[in-house]
């Protein structure tokens, strides 16, 4: 899978609409599928189309005028319905809740951060009108490509949250918006697509990203929702699908290069996910077709924000 980051001081180029730090727009490929993974709280806006999201084991459904909200430091999976389906006419806002603007509407609302720990990681709601007006008025922006900049972009940050704090039905969205308390130490994604494709244990994935073995476990499950050896024996396998469609590498190659114990285990653990063995994937057209980017290859990006 080819990852297109985006880090919070971008938001241009290829990889979506031009805005404003902490405002995205993304419609077209980007916004067919890929991951997130935020840095700060986020809320998602889907202004056309139907989602799935995916958060480990977890799968979330979303359609057009629903709002998501993603809890920081987690990695969530994404794929459009209609885009599935041959359609067109996906696309979604994200409005990143930075600490600093949501400290200043803190500050300005005189309310308190959360105390306790919300429990909810992804949140799927339904705004109600006065939220929803602010985010169609944001997309407005957006559609001559011209984006929001400066203090607007900032103004429309601060009016999301009041909105959500002027209505009983945005509580709950609201509560987590709110806590802002650091959640994890270190980089736990950057350590394991790094050292993807070595064969270092979980003890040394957890010393690479300065925590105790169980500390690691924790926290990976707070992120990924899936216990971190199956979470990296599954992104093994996209691994080898994405080498088997795209490049020459002999089966044997790549078995030992994503440190599979041998041939005959890996091609029973690809067959039983993949419901192929790995010697028929080059003429097979579904996974001629994951070459190209329809399941999870060039057309799937990976954004931190």
């Amino acid at each position: 899978m080819q990852l297109c980051n985006i880090s919070r001081a971008e938001n241009k180029g290829d990889t979506g609409t031009p805005g404003a730090t902490g405002i995205y727009y993304f419609d077209g490929q980007l916004a067919n599928e890929g991951c997130l993974c935020p840095e700060d709280n986020t809320l998602l806006f889907i202004s056309e189309g139907e989602f799935i999201f995916q958060y480990g084991e977890s799968t979330f459904e979303a359609r057009a005028l629903q709002a998501v909200f993603l809890r920081k430091q987690i990695l969530v999976r994404y794929h459009s319905v209609s885009a599935s389906l041959g359609g067109t006419g996906a696309g979604f806002l994200l409005f990143v809740l930075k600490k600093s603007i949501v400290q200043e509407f803190i500050r300005s609302a005189h309310l308190q951060p959360v105390c306790h720990a919300p429990s909810a990681m992804l949140m799927v709601h339904r705004p109600g009108q006065r939220l929803l007006a602010c985010l169609h008025s944001v997309k407005a922006y957006f559609t001559d490509g011209a984006g929001i900049t400066g203090h607007l972009a900032k103004i429309k940050l601060l009016e999301v949250l009041f909105c959500l704090a002027g209505c009983r039905q945005e509580q709950p969205v609201l509560e987590l918006a709110l806590d802002l308390r650091e959640r994890f130490r270190g980089d736990i994604n950057s350590v394991v697509e790094e050292h993807l494709m070595n064969t270092h244990s979980l003890s040394q994935l957890a010393r690479l990203s300065g925590r105790s073995l169980s500390s690691f476990r924790r926290d990976f499950q707070a992120i990924y929702n899936m216990p971190p050896s199956r979470w990296i024996r599954l992104r093994r396998l996209e691994k080898a699908c994405e080498l088997l469609a795209g490049t020459q590498m002999t089966i044997t190659h790549i078995c030992y290069t994503l440190g599979f114990e041998n041939i005959a285990h890996f091609s029973r653990i690809f067959k039983a996910r993949f419901g192929i063995p790995p010697s028929l994937v080059r003429n097979n057209a579904l996974f001629q077709q994951l070459q190209h980017g329809r399941l999870a290859g060039d057309g799937a990006h990976s954004l931190l924000v």
